[in-house]
């Protein structure tokens, strides 16, 4: 009867097939809970450790840029549940949401509303006034604000707040500006790579997961 139990190799001897099988799960695990972070992200760890309320824009960061009518000209925008996740993640720990968007939609109010968002502003012409508003309410200092944008519209903002980020389709000018590119396209999970980078630069991330991970 052929036997399933794994033994330690001999000194001198290659490892078994059982003991590299091991080493991988040990290696899985110590990655799990220490994942793998590119020097972009380190690097932008200490811009997002005092952020208090993070702003986005929606076309191209919440969305993927696409815009769908109906035949009775009605708007309709595609949302990421991921995104949405992380979002609620970020408020639990004390940091706000908001977002300042050019353009006003339905779609748009229904999702800042269901997030419980505390600043949204549409059909902004100039994002600057919008944001010097929501410092104003916010009693926030710039240091502690995050931006996510796109687009050109988004430049002069992201020139003033304490950490910038720009989803991986954003335009080269605005990839070139933010302290941190994600991945992830805008609709596709680019949003919730923030939320995690600003979660870990406040220690909590490995906690949060964790929490989720014991749940029965």
């Amino acid at each position: 009867m052929p036997s399933h139990s794994c033994s330690l190799s001999h000194l001198g001897q290659h490892p078994s097939d059982c003991e590299i099988l091991e080493g991988y799960r040990i290696r899985a695990r110590e990655q799990a809970l220490n994942p793998i972070r590119s020097a972009a992200w380190k690097a932008a760890i200490a811009k997002a450790k005092p952020i208090t309320l993070l702003l986005l824009d929606v076309d191209g960061v919440l969305t993927d840029g696409s815009l769908i009518f109906s035949h009775e000209g009605h708007e309709s925008k595609a949302f990421n549940t991921q995104d949405g996740f992380g979002l609620r993640l970020l408020q639990d720990v004390g940091v706000e949401i908001g977002v300042i968007t050019a353009r006003r939609s339905e779609a748009v109010a229904q999702r800042c509303a269901n997030l419980q968002m505390r600043f949204v502003c549409q059909g902004v012409n100039n994002k600057l006034e919008a944001y010097r508003e929501i410092l104003h309410q916010s009693h926030c200092k710039p240091f502690e604000v995050a931006y996510m944008g796109d687009d050109w519209l988004d430049l002069g903002l992201i020139n003033r707040a304490g950490f910038s980020a720009a989803p991986a389709n954003a335009v080269q000018e605005v990839q070139e500006a933010v302290h941190f590119v994600t991945t992830q396209r805008g609709g596709h999970g680019a949003v919730r790579e923030v939320c995690n980078l600003i979660l870990e630069a406040k220690g909590r991330y490995q906690e949060i997961l964790q929490h989720y991970k014991s749940r029965e």
